[in-house]
């Protein structure tokens, strides 16, 4: 049996249809998938965990706790639901590069 997982991250600027792809092995098959929002997010999940079968979906560290309740929601129970997350000094190095390439200005949303 294969395992299969997705990982989704956030990216202002993402097409999950073209900012995505796919590691396998004999025994495990991981999609990573770029979504720019929410909804783009939930439909991706729904859609891989029909037509693909998955297991369990890994959230990057921008997802809510109101967002992984949702997709936890729209997939099922049968789905896995897991968030990466960072300690106090990680989380401060990653949001200031972030900051300083515009992820959370009005140029970030271009």
């Amino acid at each position: 049996m294969v395992f299969k997982v997705i990982f989704l991250a956030h990216a202002p600027d993402a097409e999950p249809e073209k900012h995505r792809c796919v590691i396998e092995t004999s025994r495990f098959k991981l999609f990573v998938v770029l979504v720019k929002d929410q909804a783009r997010a939930i439909e991706v999940c729904k859609k891989l965990v029909k037509e693909e079968g998955i297991h369990s979906i890994l959230l990057c560290p921008g997802f809510t706790h109101r967002d992984i309740a949702e997709i936890s929601e729209a997939v099922g129970e049968n789905v896995g639901v897991f968030v990466a997350r960072g300690d106090g000094p990680s989380i401060r190095n990653v949001m200031k590069v972030m900051k300083r390439e515009g992820w959370f200005s009005e140029k970030g949303k271009e």
